[in-house]
């Protein structure tokens, strides 16, 4: 199954998924290679989302040479995808790869580092833009951020997109690597979000980064560092 079950979360063991990642976690890979793989990882995400979250059903169509009964994948139309800025930006370009009419959501959240963790564990989030399309009971939601950390940025992404909305048919949280802790946060606030991840790595360190990660993303894709 490309999507297995996990206790916490759901994997992508998509063959191309996993060797896209292994790429973008080389220290060696600089900052077109990894961009580009964002892209990519992002495409195959939207392709496996399509085949094991979505629904099809069956249409006549008219062949050159005779009718016959065809599939089509329902609610293509029906997807909303937030791009948490600045790291899911390449992430959300792949996205849309694989879902070109998806109506776009942008929030722009990021943690506060230096004021470190708090005693539970997560860190002070500061939101500067938030601008989201209407969001329906049709809808499909795709909220994503390569990386999941404590949970403290998605949680408040979240709470802006659920705030003023009804719920969605799907709420799913992508990443490509995923902590533990930031899993079991997200699971407990917003339980009705499906999370999704194609690596749940071991641990945060202690300034609150996934080990073994994959670096600060945004800076690899847009080399400010």
């Amino acid at each position: 199954m490309p999507i297995e079950d996990r206790e916490n979360a759901s994997l992508i063991t998509h063959a191309l998924a996993k060797d896209t990642l292994s790429r973008l976690r080389d220290v060696e890979t600089e900052q077109v290679s990894f961009r580009k793989g964002l892209v990519k990882l992002g495409r195959i995400c939207g392709y496996e989302i399509i085949d094991g979250r979505m629904e099809t059903e069956y249409v006549e169509i008219e062949t050159p040479l005779e009718p016959t009964m065809g599939e089509r994948v329902r609610g293509l139309d029906d997807v909303v995808i937030i791009n948490v800025l600045r790291a899911a930006t390449p992430f959300v370009e792949g996205l849309l790869k694989a879902f070109p009419r998806a109506r776009q959501g942008v929030i722009s959240a990021s943690r506060d580092e230096e004021a470190g963790r708090d005693g539970d564990g997560s860190f002070p989030i500061t939101v500067d833009y938030v601008k989201l399309p209407e969001i329906t009971e049709d809808d499909t939601v795709i909220v994503a951020d390569p990386m999941l950390a404590t949970g403290s940025t998605m949680c408040t992404v979240l709470e802006h997109v659920t705030e003023n909305s009804v719920e969605p048919e799907n709420l799913i949280v992508l990443s490509a690597v995923s902590a533990p802790d930031g899993l079991l946060r997200v699971g407990r606030d917003v339980p009705e979000a499906d999370l999704l991840t194609v690596s749940i790595d071991d641990k945060l360190d202690d300034d609150g980064f996934i080990v073994p990660g994959l670096g600060d993303a945004g800076d690899r894709a847009f080399r400010t560092t």
